[in-house]
């Protein structure tokens, strides 16, 4: 299966959201939190990576939210690509999607991580489920707070659903929580101990968090993470 760009747009320094479509299909199927796996050869050898989609399903059409890592292979690749350029693709991939039925859930994103729950709250089957549902997104900096605009709008349209992101290197304006995603989500928890918590970024993120519902009595089954690193 072929995958073909037909748009991008930067969110922030390095990072740009890519709307794809597979034209060997008429609808590609897949449930939010699923990647796509992409391949490419390099100088004669044949490199793979997978990639989060970040939206809900869409005919054959579906969006990508990457960062482009300046020493590597096929991040600078995608990011020289042109709107109808195409890319060998596998998928829909992956476990990383909402246990049924849906329970009150905590989302914790740092950086890309947001995409697949991008996906999720974008499905509509989700918003209906009424679940409360506590998306927290942490950052460096403001600019790095992908989607936030969509994410604030759910959060005033849906009651059932709360937005709190979090950057480290908060600028003068910011008025809102500064610091790492972790004591965010020890707030935010408090002494429920009945919430699934989905987790999503670079390992170090995702095993501190892992660790810190562990030892608050957290069974593994209410973990669900995935790592982009």
């Amino acid at each position: 299966m072929t995958a073909k760009l037909i748009e991008y747009r930067t969110l922030c320094p390095d990072v740009r959201h890519f709307v794809f479509e597979a034209p060997d299909v008429t609808r590609l199927e897949f449930t939010p939190g699923q990647f796509v796996s992409f391949s490419e050869e390099f100088d004669g050898k044949k490199i793979t990576r997978a990639y989060s989609i970040c939206s809900a399903p869409d005919g054959n059409r579906f969006e990508l939210c990457l960062n482009e890592v300046k020493e590597g292979r096929f991040s600078p690749h995608l990011f020289r690509m042109q709107p109808g350029d195409a890319v060998a693709m596998r998928g829909p991939l992956g476990q990383f999607v909402l246990r049924q039925p849906v329970r009150d859930s905590i989302f914790v994103a740092t950086g890309t991580g947001i995409a697949p729950f991008r996906a999720m709250l974008a499905d509509a089957r989700l918003r209906a489920s009424g679940a409360s549902l506590h998306l927290i997104f942490g950052a460096r900096y403001e600019h790095g707070l992908l989607y936030r605009e969509e994410f604030e709008a759910l959060a005033k349209e849906y009651p059932q659903f709360r937005f709190t992101p979090t950057i480290t290197r908060p600028g003068g304006n910011w008025t809102g929580r500064t610091g790492r995603v972790q004591p965010v989500l020890l707030d935010v928890i408090g002494d429920r101990r009945d919430l699934d918590v989905y987790v999503c970024g670079l390992k170090e993120m995702v095993d501190d968090v892992r660790g810190l519902l562990k030892e608050r009595g957290f069974d593994r089954k209410q973990i669900v993470y995935e790592k982009y690193d």
